[in-house]
């Protein structure tokens, strides 16, 4: 009976985890869809500042792990150590978030599933890594998927409220995101291999703490820089200033359940969990925010998940024979 209860309490909190990601996240993206391509006010302005959202959300994230991390065990990674991945993934999501000026949020997040491409190119022509045949189909599925996504016709209310509408722009930000996306992550991976005992919440705070400075500096660092501009605007658009408060608020509780779902049931749950998300997102998109996708693009769509799908799927046979060694050992 007590190892029932156990079980019962493990898919209770596993599914508590996938609601929490879900909702952060999907909600997030209506709002970053919103606030990115919403004409605001009686003067009917957009929003033009979109790394100021990147600020807010770093200062909305360090706000929710102060506690935690002030009544951490010793022995983690020092505050500093976070500085060159704090500038990585300062610049990476910026370009993410520019990137929907030109090409539309459904479109947008396609193109960051594909981080998978960069990672085995680096890997392959960098390190000499040699990747399976599987490994392969997976990435082909993904960059086809991607670029017939591309290559289709964008319907024309689709590009009406993109602010400026470039598609080969777009794309460039994009993947110049996921390239910064991989320094972060090798960076990060770095540090918790000379600090074993640093939390998940020790490094959402880190990176954020860093994420604040530079987005500071950047926003703020002179007369005439562009968060001032943003402050501005927050002010004589309340509505806008709203979005973007509920904007960080879902990012940091996103972030925290992400946290939660790896310390709980490791990196590939979490990642399961986040690729069916981005999938209900461009669903959520088309259906509500009045993005039509052609038939094409839907099969794009398609082809990038089953990617993405078998690729979960591969990493769950090796973790499995992984398990399976250890154990006759």
């Amino acid at each position: 009976m007590e190892s029932h209860g156990a079980g019962l309490r493990r898919v209770l909190v596993l599914a508590f985890c996938v609601v929490g990601i879900w909702s952060a996240y999907i909600y997030q993206g209506v709002l970053q869809e919103t606030v990115s391509t919403k004409r605001f006010g009686p003067d009917n302005l957009r929003f033009e500042h979109l790394a100021f959202l990147n600020l807010a959300q770093s200062v909305c994230a360090c706000g929710t792990v102060i506690k935690l991390w002030s009544s951490s065990s010793n022995g983690g990674a020092p505050w500093w150590s976070y500085w060159s991945a704090g500038i990585t993934n300062t610049i990476g999501p910026a370009m993410g978030i520019e990137a929907l000026k030109y090409i539309s949020y459904p479109a947008q997040v396609l193109a960051k599933s594909s981080k998978m491409i960069p990672v085995m190119l680096m890997g392959a022509l960098v390190y000499g890594i040699r990747y399976s045949i599987p490994e392969y189909v997976c990435s082909l599925l993904v960059a086809g998927g991607v670029s017939v996504f591309a290559l289709s016709k964008t319907s024309s209310k689709t590009i009406s409220k993109l602010a400026h509408p470039n598609a080969p722009l777009g794309y460039g930000l994009c993947f110049l995101n996921l390239a910064f996306d991989g320094f972060t992550n090798a960076t990060q991976d770095s540090i918790t291999a000379r600090y074993p005992k640093t939390s998940a919440w020790e490094i959402m705070l880190g990176m954020n703490l860093w994420g604040t400075i530079y987005n500071m500096v950047f926003m703020f660092g002179w007369p005439g820089a562009s968060g001032y501009s943003a402050v501005q605007f927050c002010k004589q658009h309340p509505e806008a200033a709203w979005d973007i408060f509920l904007y960080c608020l879902c990012g940091a509780v996103g972030q925290n359940f992400i946290f939660l779902t790896i310390s709980r049931f490791g990196s590939l749950t979490n990642t399961t969990i986040t690729t069916t998300r981005k999938f209900v997102s461009i669903v959520v998109s088309s259906l509500l925010s009045g993005n039509p996708l052609s038939t094409k693009q839907w099969g794009s769509v398609f082809m990038v998940f089953s990617g993405l799908s078998y690729q979960i799927y591969l990493k769950w046979k090796k973790l499995q024979r992984f398990q399976k060694k250890r154990k006759s050992m």
